[in-house]
């Protein structure tokens, strides 16, 4: 009886392998916040490239003078290949031509999208930022919205909903024009 006494506290003393103990404990707890940066860190990066691939597509349309479907379709798959490596199967895309009419009004002038559909000739454009336009006023307009779902799950178990708005004026023309939108 004495000898199981003195080894249980002898065992109790004995401070070999704490360590070991220690990190088990502590290392899936590390390795799940380690994960998790690296999910935020993906989203991110895949905003800023959602976003960009909007403001290229913007900023191509804005300066050309004349444009036609298959040339903005092209536009839409760079804006697929700058979100590389993200899958562009979330993605949809629009660009607008717009025009304020006398009263300051914004109408479309022309649209064409990709995953989403195109405002009608002539129709009424709302939720553009206040004092953007004056009486006939040009404006392009790029629109996306990209559906993002994380590989990994773990911190980031739904989807998230990007969306990005740019707005440039023609730079050659008054307007730029499509032929077939």
């Amino acid at each position: 009886m004495m000898g199981a006494v003195h080894r249980l506290i002898r065992f109790a003393r004995d401070r070999k392998g704490v360590a070991a103990v220690e990190f088990a404990l502590i290392a899936p707890v590390l390795i799940l916040i380690y994960m998790g940066l690296a999910e935020v860190t993906m989203a991110l990066m895949a905003d800023r490239r959602a976003s960009h691939a909007t403001a290229v597509v913007a900023d191509l349309v804005a300066q050309d003078t004349l444009t036609t479907r298959g040339e903005l379709n092209d536009l839409f798959s760079i804006a697929e290949e700058i979100l590389s490596p993200f899958s562009p199967a979330g993605m949809k895309i629009r660009t607008t031509a717009i025009r304020a009419d006398a009263n300051g009004v914004p109408k479309v002038v022309w649209s064409h999208g990709k995953g989403m559909a195109a405002f009608g000739k002539g129709s009424t454009v709302t939720g553009l930022p206040a004092n953007l336009m004056a009486a006939y006023d040009t404006l392009i307009m790029s629109e996306m919205t990209y559906n993002y779902d994380s590989p990994m799950k773990y911190a980031i178990p739904n989807a998230l909903n990007f969306k990005d708005t740019y707005y440039l004026r023609p730079r050659k023309l008054e307007m730029v024009n499509c032929t077939d939108c």
